[in-house]
């Protein structure tokens, strides 16, 4: 009876490939939920370009063509003729005539490039600011700024077409780009990278006499790059993908960011045109696709910051 009792005792012992895949197992199981949900959020992506590609007769028809049959670029180049042609003008003067769609490419990239800047340059003084330089009322007005979150960009719309209307800005790249060079998530963002450089590095430049612009500029900006471009790669996408604020102020169509101009390429009177919905919705999404494979590791970057305080 003894000898029973212990031979019943004793564990079930397991092979070390049963082993190997109990302790896989967790991990595959994990893998394929991630690729699930990775399928089902790029689908609509997956989509977008399919119906670009897929002829006019054959975007609304039932059930769909998950992959196009006959691939072709007829939408392109019906959003191309249907958009027209525009003048490229500098200083008032026309330099070349060009289709209006490239023309909404040029503006809209000069507007999100150009916008960055200064919105990476002004955000950056001012997180600097706060979180270097203590002046009486910082916290008060870091904490103002912040609650600047919680008013609806729609509340500001009237007001600031009336500052811009004053400054005779309307139908101008200038009205367009004034609201937003600078941001509260970029200075928030900023203010908390720069919280974790070493303060010893910005009172040594001081000692060696550096001035304070100089000590922003030598030390602060080159430690704060990943900052930076993680700033910068919000605020593109953000102006990139603007809409109301343009449709508000800009005019004239050759003046038009290619968001705005989409959308009365996009409108029909016989219907929504799923074709130049779709084609004009993948040319916009491109540069913002070569964006964030580009600057991917950025991405990641920005989800840290703050993390750590210095």
């Amino acid at each position: 009876m003894t000898a029973a009792n212990s031979t019943q005792a004793q564990p079930v012992t397991r092979s070390p490939a049963v082993r190997r895949w109990s302790q896989r197992l967790p991990r595959i199981l994990v893998m394929i939920c991630l690729v699930l949900i990775a399928a089902v959020s790029l689908f609509p992506l997956y989509w977008l370009f399919v119906t670009a590609l897929t002829p006019a007769s054959s975007t609304v028809k039932l059930p769909p063509e998950m992959i196009p049959t006959h691939p072709t670029l007829e939408n392109l180049e019906r959003i191309i003729r249907v958009s027209g042609t525009g003048k490229l003008r500098l200083g008032g003067e026309s330099i070349i005539t060009m289709p209006r769609l490239l023309l909404w490419f040029i503006n809209t990239a000069f507007i999100a490039i150009f916008s960055t800047a200064l919105h990476v340059l002004f955000d950056s003084m001012a997180g600097y600011a706060f979180a270097k330089r203590k002046f009486p009322g910082s916290n008060l007005f870091f904490y103002m700024i912040l609650a600047a979150l919680m008013i609806p960009a729609q509340v500001t719309l009237v007001p600031l077409y009336l500052m811009i209307t004053q400054f005779k800005l309307i139908n101008t790249f200038a009205g367009v780009m004034m609201p937003g060079l600078a941001d509260v998530i970029g200075i928030f963002l900023l203010k908390q990278y720069i919280q974790t450089l070493p303060s010893e590095l910005i009172e040594a430049a001081r000692i060696d006499g550096a001035s304070e612009w100089g000590a922003f500029t030598r030390i602060v900006l080159p430690l704060s790059a990943p900052g930076l471009a993680v700033t910068a790669i919000f605020a593109f996408q953000r102006y990139w993908n603007s809409f109301l604020w343009p449709l508000i102020v800009l005019q004239s169509p050759d003046k038009y960011t290619l968001q705005v101009g989409l959308s009365f390429v996009n409108t029909s009177e016989f219907g929504t045109d799923y074709g130049l919905l779709m084609s004009g919705a993948a040319l916009a999404a491109i540069p913002m696709i070569i964006v964030f494979f580009a600057f991917q590791k950025y991405f990641m970057q920005g989800l840290r910051i703050g993390a750590v305080k210095g």
